[in-house]
């Protein structure tokens, strides 16, 4: 027994010449490089915007370093730990601005303090509040801290 050849060739189970099929797999080609390319770019997009968030959030954490630390010089203006026993604590002995140490933490921050106070009875209470901006380039972060004392 032997096969027919010409039964077997691609003419006779394809009703398409095969050089009407060749233009197939360059279009799938350049569809999946597209989508490929279309992936990329959001993927970019998420990690530029995970960077801008990170970078957000460790100027936010200086910022409020910044501040917490203008209320606690603030409070040991108000109230100086080697002051005498009949001492009376003013607003007036604390400064409007604080200087951050020139350390890695606190560089390009300002501090801005203000300090009031309230009488109640024979109670004075004091409100201080600090707020620190931490800026570089187009990041601008600002934190602010109150804390109350009695005296």
């Amino acid at each position: 027994m032997s096969l027919n050849l010409v039964s077997l060739s691609r003419s006779a189970y394809c009703p398409y010449p095969a050089h009407r099929q060749g233009g197939s797999a360059l279009v799938i080609g350049i569809f999946v490089i597209t989508v490929m390319f279309l992936l990329a770019a959001a993927l970019i997009n998420i990690v530029e915007d995970a960077d801008t968030g990170l970078t957000q959030e460790v100027w936010g954490a200086r910022a409020l370093a910044a501040a917490n630390s203008g209320a606690d010089a603030a409070l040991a203006q108000l109230f100086p730990l080697n002051a005498a026993a009949n001492f009376i604590p003013t607003c007036a002995s604390v400064s409007s601005t604080w200087t951050p140490p020139n350390v890695v933490g606190f560089h390009a921050c300002s501090v801005g303090v203000s300090c009031s106070a309230h009488a109640a009875g024979a109670v004075t209470q004091y409100r201080i509040n600090s707020k620190a901006v931490c800026e570089s380039g187009e990041t601008r972060v600002s934190r602010q801290v109150e804390v109350e004392a009695r005296g």
